[in-house]
């Protein structure tokens, strides 16, 4: 039986229009790839990854992929004494069990050679003042993501690309990643392309 993938992947790219999402949309399409983007607006689709409903409506539009990348994901930062039960929930909804969603969904609806490519952060391992709900979201995919690999079917793959800040992000967040060795957006763009093409899964593609 070949291992082989097809040259060309149609790969459904959540998150198509922040900083990251376009820059992988540029990297897979220059590697000959169909794109088909979804966003809560601008893209091709709608989704919201926090609704259940609203991933399952995803898959059933997008119909066949070949592969799922996902460069959304939203947390609350605020200093630990003032964290909510709320903002606990909704930072693991936003970032954690969003995607998981994706994947525990997506499972039965790729094919044998699918892959899943979600996204993290470099708080999983340096942690920021105020940022705790950043390390706790990015630390509880990372370990999903090491666990799902021995359980997909067939050859799925998972994988998640863990950047640190973007030059193109320093005017926005400089300040909170003071000290930083920051990289250009399109190093993390080709840790996608990495982890679409490639055959590792269960690996945390750190860009830094």
């Amino acid at each position: 039986m070949s291992l082989t993938r097809p040259k060309n992947l149609k790969v459904l790219l959540i998150g198509a229009n922040g900083t990251l999402g376009r820059a992988v949309h540029a990297a897979l399409a220059e590697r000959g790839h169909d794109v088909v983007t979804a966003s809560r607006t601008g893209a091709d689709l709608y989704v919201d990854i926090t609704d259940p409903d609203s991933i399952r409506a995803l898959y059933e539009q997008a119909g066949p992929v070949d592969a799922v990348a996902n460069a959304a994901g939203w947390v609350p930062w605020r200093p630990l004494g003032e964290l909510t039960t709320a903002d606990v929930r909704a930072g693991l909804e936003g970032k954690a069990v969003s995607q998981i969603e994706l994947v525990r969904q997506g499972m039965d609806r790729l094919p044998a050679h699918g892959s899943f490519t979600l996204v993290t952060g470099i708080l999983a391992r340096e942690p920021l003042l105020t940022g705790s709900m950043a390390s706790l979201a990015n630390g509880a995919v990372e370990a999903f993501v090491r666990a799902a690999a021995i359980e997909l079917p067939g050859r799925q793959r998972v994988n998640a690309v863990s950047p640190t800040v973007f030059e193109e992000s320093l005017d926005a967040y400089g300040d909170t990643f003071a000290g930083f060795d920051a990289v250009p957006v399109r190093r993390a763009a080709a840790a996608y392309v990495k982890s679409v093409e490639g055959h590792r899964t269960g690996q945390v593609f750190r860009v830094e």
